[in-house]
Order: structure tokens, then C-alpha cells, then sequence
């Protein structure tokens, strides 16, 4: 099935590619041979990433010298960033579908088709690479496709600033990436990520820090962390929206791969101030990203701001399990990795519905400013609805995706009272209260943004004029909102096949580092329990309760 699958998806995607510029004279005909193309394509990836988490690796050999031996592995931690992906590219390629008809008559669609199949294909490329030279080829090939997918609109001074930025930005975290490398292969006699799984860790210490601070500067600016993060807040709102979902949504995810893959797989993560310093960077990426997006009245660029909060939010899980990694508590590392990895995932399902809600709001007001917006739950009911459950994920409030994700954090960030030093033990609790405040300030940040842009009245003609957006783009924001929903109401059913996947780079025992009880009760040993489908139903039975109190009255 593997021979069939991983080749199937890079077939699609580039059929999609190649026919959008075949038939780039007809809009409607390119729009659906593309995105119905890398919609085929996600679903052919989300079953071969199932398939590799739950059964065996996959590699693909191409002929080459020792030295320069290209070719793909997938394993289970590729997999799961495949998945992500794929999923990710299902539900876009879905709205894009509808989202796209405002480009009709006014831009190129084949070209915009070829763009998108190609950038989605480099990613899937970029986690599935098992040789440094072939990871930078296609890496490079994801910056330059993506760059091009910003200045697409490139008639907007505003646009080709953003894209010059981001140019500059991407290249020069790849000149930190190349130079990690370049020791790493030094070390290991060639360029295989094998090899430097096999010597990455056996070198001098100097050399050893070297590569991680190379590599967090190279993957960090891709990131979007803090203070690498300028380019985020520009190239994210001058895409198209369903362009900045994908870039927000999964591709700054790629830079987290390699993090875990470098740091974890060929350095080994056990030098302790590493994960402090990760953990530091992530307090502030989060702190500061969300504190930005408070103030910003740009929606995408809201978004951007709360994307480089969201990546903070994962380093801190990352953080704290290299931390426990480096301190010879397994079970702890990997608890702290399946929360960096659980948000991950979240976060790619609940940002990718708020940029294309968004686009939504683009598609149909035409003004990202909120404040020119008011009463749209009146004029896009459907839309408001798909649009709220995005807004309580990303506010981690229960019993949404984001507050499992967050709460699975906070527990890992605890449980430092029961394992390391004193300082680990005053640090990570710190920590926590940087993530509860963070937590605090997001939902302010979506809550005041809901009531400004869809509860009050309308502060413009065309936001009185507004209405709910086509059928491909609501079914498109609807997976991603039901997915927000299952994923905070079931994380049981979830969460053990990342924990396969956490425990295969921490070393943590088969064992998960949690208990799953009655009623979907998840408990963590010595730490709290949580059940949210209990939550959900108290939910549910508050908002009945209100409607039928309400209708009483009336």
C-alpha cells in the first residue's frame, strides 16, 4: 500500500500543478482541476500518514554516490506532520474552491493552482527528506513557491514589502540551517540524516551547541518566533486567505519538525540549559504574540500575531520535555511532548478556520479592519456560527480543542514540582503562570473581536450589505469546526497514537504517561483529570436551558 500511497499524493499534487497551467485560460475549469487535485492528494496522505503511525516506516531510495544518497523515510513522527498537513489541505482545498471565484476575471487562477499544488507537495517533501541536501533542495523550493504565493496580489506596494521581507527573513534562517549542517556532516562523514542521528550526538560539546543554536535560529525565524518573528505579521495577511490558512496552519509547523528532529534525534537533547533557553523563547513568543494581537484592529494580521503565540505556546511544551529529557524523567518528557504536539495539531485546525473565516469576511465586506465591521451574526448567521467555535478553540476555553491542548500543558509544566532541581522546580511553574496569562489575554483578544465584528451594529455599508459566503467555503470552515469540537471533546481516543509518537523520540516507556477512565475522564498520575465530553454536556445543557428560558419569556 505504501508504493502506492506516498507516490499517489505527489502524483496528484503535481497533475494539479501541471493542469492548472494547461487550462490557466479558463478560471473555473482551473480552479477545479487544482483544488479538487490537492484535495484527492490530502486524502491519499492522511490515509499513507495513518498507515505509517500504525504500522511501519516507509523509505524511497534514489540512486546516488554514498555521499550524496537522496531519498525519502517516514516515520511515525513524519507521519503524524504529514497528517497535519494533509488534513489541513483537505479542508482548504474545499473552501478554496468557493473562495477563489473573487479572483475570477482579475488574477491568473492557473497560476495561483500551480503555486498552491507545488508549495503543499514541498512541505509534505520537506518532513518526509532523509538527507540534508535533498531537505534543503525542497525546503528552499517551499520558500520560494511560498514567497511567490505572497506578492500574488504583487500590484499592492504593501504586498511586495511583505514579500521582500519575508525573502529575506526565509534565507537567512536557511544560512543558520545550512551551517548546521554542515558541521553535523562533518562530524558523520556525509549528508544522511541517518548519520547524523548516529553521530550528532557524539560530538564535542562545543560543536554540540553550535548546531542548536544554528538550528534554532534557522527553524526559529521559519517559526515565527521572537525576535526572528517580523516577517510573520507581513506575508501571512498579504496572501490569499486560503494561502496564509496553510502557511499559518502548517507550514511554520515544518520548522517544528526539524526543531524536535535535530534537537531530539541527532543531538540527542541532553544538555539542560537547551531546553531552557527553548522554554524561554517560547514564554515570550507567546507573551508577546498575543499581546500584539490584542491591539491589532488588522484581522490577519491579528491572526498572524496570535500565530507566533501559538508557536510559543508549542515551544513550551518542547521546552519542558527536553528539559525532563535532559533531567532522566522519560515518562514527564513525553507527557510535555504529546501537549507540544497535541497544540500543534489544534492549532493548525483552529487557525486554518479563522483565516478562512477571514477570507470570509474579506470575501464578503471587502475591509480586514474590525472596526469597520458590526452585526454580522445577523447578516452571515452560519458563517457567525463556524466563526465562534474557531474563536472559543483558539481562546482554550472548554470544551473546545485548544483548552485540552493547553490544559495538557499546564499539567506538564506542574509536574516539575515532582522531578528536577530547585531551579527546574521554580522555572517551570513560572512558566505555567506565563501560559495561564497568556490564555487570558487570547480570549480577551477573540472574545472582544467577536462582539465588536459580529454582535454590535454595522459600522459600514458593506458590512450591512454582507452575507453568508458560498457553499465550498462554509463546507470548508465546517471540518475544520467540527474537527475543533472532536478533538476537544474526544482528545482520548487521540492522544494515545500521539503518545506512540512522543515516546519514539523522548524514550519514555510504552506505557502512556497518562490514564484514561469512565466518561472519557482523561487523569494524569500525580496531576489533575480532565473530562471534557462532561464539559460538553453541561455546555450543551446551559444553552438549552437558555434558549428554552428565552423562548419562555418571549
Amino acid at each position: 500500500m505504501y508504493n502506492i500511497l506516498f507516490p499517489g499524493l505527489v502524483i496528484f499534487f503535481l497533475l494539479g500543478a501541471l493542469f492548472s497551467i494547461v487550462f490557466n485560460k479558463n478560471d473555473k475549469l482551473a480552479t477545479y482541476i487544482s483544488f479538487i487535485s490537492a484535495t484527492i492528494a490530502s486524502v491519499f496522505g492522511i490515509i499513507f500518514s495513518l498507515s505509517v503511525v500504525f504500522g511501519e516506516t516507509y523509505s524511497l531510495s534514489i540512486s546516488g554516490s554514498s555521499f550524496l544518497k537522496f531519498g525519502f523515510f517516514v516515520d511515525k513522527l513524519s507521519a503524524f506532520f504529514i497528517l497535519v498537513i494533509s488534513i489541513a489541505v483537505f479542508a482548504v482545498s474545499i473552501y478554496s474552491i468557493g473562495y477563489i471565484r473573487e479572483y475570477y476575471g482579475k488574477k491568473n487562477i492557473g497560476y495561483l493552482g500551480f503555486l498552491y499544488n507545488i508549495f503543499i507537495l514541498s512541505m509534505i517533501l520537506v518532513v518526509s527528506a532523509d538527507n540534508a541536501i535533498m531537505f534543503l533542495i525542497v525546503w528552499e523550493l517551499m520558500s520560494v513557491v511560498s514567497f511567490f504565493l505572497v506578492i500574488f496580489e504583487h500590484e499592492k506596494p504593501e504586498t511586495r514589502k511583505a514579500g521582500f521581507i519575508y525573502i529575506v527573513m526565509t534565507h537567512i534562517g536557511t544560512g543558520f540551517i545550512l551551517l548546521s549542517f554542515l558541521i553535523l556532516a562533518g562530524a558523520s562523514g556525509n549528508f544522511s540524516f541517518e548519520s547524523f542521528s548516529a553521530y550528532g550526538s557524539t560530538m564535542p560539546s562545543l560543536l554540540k551547541d553550535l548546531v542548536f543554536l544554528f538550528a534554532l535560529i534557522g527553524f526559529g525565524a521559519k517559526a515565527g518566533i521572537v525576535p526572528l518573528h517580523i516577517w510573520l505579521p507581513y506575508a501571512h495577511p498579504a496572501a490569499p486567505s486560503n494561502v496564509s490558512a496553510l502557511m499559518s496552519g502548517v507550514m511554520i509547523k515544518t520548522a517544528i519538525y526539524m526543531m524536535i528532529r535535530v534537537f531530539f534525534g541527532f543531538l540527542g537533547a541532553g544538555v539542560l540549559w537547551w531546553g531552557f533557553l527553548v522554554l524561554a523563547i517560547g514564554v515570550i513568543s507567546a507573551l508577546l504574540g498575543i499581546m500584539y494581537a490584542v491591539v491589532e484592529p488588522d484581522i490577519k494580521r491579528m491572526l498572524a500575531f496570535s500565530s507566533i503565540e501559538n508557536i510559543g505556546i508549542i515551544l513550551l511544551g518542547i521546552g519542558a520535555s527536553m528539559i525532563f529529557y535532559a533531567g532522566a524523567s522519560p515518562g514527564l518528557s513525553a507527557l510535555a511532548a504529546i501537549a507540544a504536539l497535541y497544540h500543534l495539531l489544534n492549532h493548525s485546525v483552529f487557525k486554518g478556520l479563522l483565516f478562512m473565516g477571514a477570507g470570509s469576511i474579506i470575501y464578503s465586506t471587502h475591509t480586514k479592519n474590525i472596526e469597520q465591521l458590526g452585526g454580522l451574526i445577523k447578516k452571515m448567521p452560519v458563517f457567525s456560527v463556524l466563526f465562534l467555535i474557531g474563536v472559543l478553540s483558539i481562546s482554550a476555553l472548554p470544551p473546545f480543542s485548544g483548552f485540552v491542548s493547553e490544559w495538557l500543558t499546564l499539567q506538564a509544566l506542574l509536574m516539575s514540582f515532582s522531578s528536577g532541581d530547585s531551579f527546574t522546580r521554580i522555572v517551570l511553574p513560572v512558566a505555567a503562570a506565563a501560559l495561564a496569562l497568556t490564555g487570558a489575554l487570547a480570549a480577551f483578544c477573540f472574545l472582544k473581536t467577536f462582539g465588536i465584528g459580529f454582535l454590535a451594529l454595522p459600522r459600514s455599508e458593506h458590512a450591512k450589505q454582507a452575507k453568508d459566503p458560498n457553499v465550498p467555503m462554509l463546507l470548508g470552515m465546517g471540518i475544520f469546526a467540527l474537527l475543533s469540537i472532536l478533538l476537544g471533546i474526544l482528545p482520548v481516543y487521540v492522544l494515545p497514537f500521539i503518545g506512540m509518537i512522543a515516546a519514539a523520540f523522548t524514550g519514555a516507556p510504552a506505557s502512556q504517561p497518562f490514564s484514561i477512565m469512565g466518561f472519557g475522564t482523561l487523569a494524569i498520575p500525580d496531576g489533575g483529570s480532565l473530562s471534557t465530553p462532561v464539559i460538553f454536556m453541561v455546555f450543551v445543557t446551559l444553552i438549552l436551558t437558555t434558549l428554552v428560558l428565552y423562548t419562555a419569556r418571549g
